[in-house]
């Protein structure tokens, strides 16, 4: 969903503008130089789109972070349930599974 989002051309790639509005979206605007060197980056320099295949070895890679942006920037990373502060309750046999 994420990338067809991001697809504004609809062409089944992720161009300069695309990246550009993505990064702007997630609170972390970049110069076009600074694109280029992403996409490149992620395209290991063969192409100047990034296809949908890149973006899932991006998204789930070894560089997960921008996965992490993503999920917190769509609210999703907060969520699971909230550790309780404190000590925990007192448990009775009765509670035990």
């Amino acid at each position: 969903e994420k990338y067809m989002e991001f697809d504004l051309n609809n062409q089944g790639e992720i161009d300069l503008m695309s990246v550009k509005r993505m990064m702007e979206k997630l609170g972390a605007p970049k110069t076009h130089l600074e694109l280029k060197r992403m996409i490149s980056e992620v395209t290991g320099g063969v192409s100047d789109t990034i296809s949908y295949q890149d973006f899932v070895n991006v998204m789930l890679g070894k560089r997960s972070a921008v996965l992490k942006l993503v999920m917190m920037f769509e609210g999703k990373a907060n969520e699971s349930n909230p550790k309780p502060s404190g000590p925990p309750p007192e448990r009775d046999i009765a509670s035990l599974p």
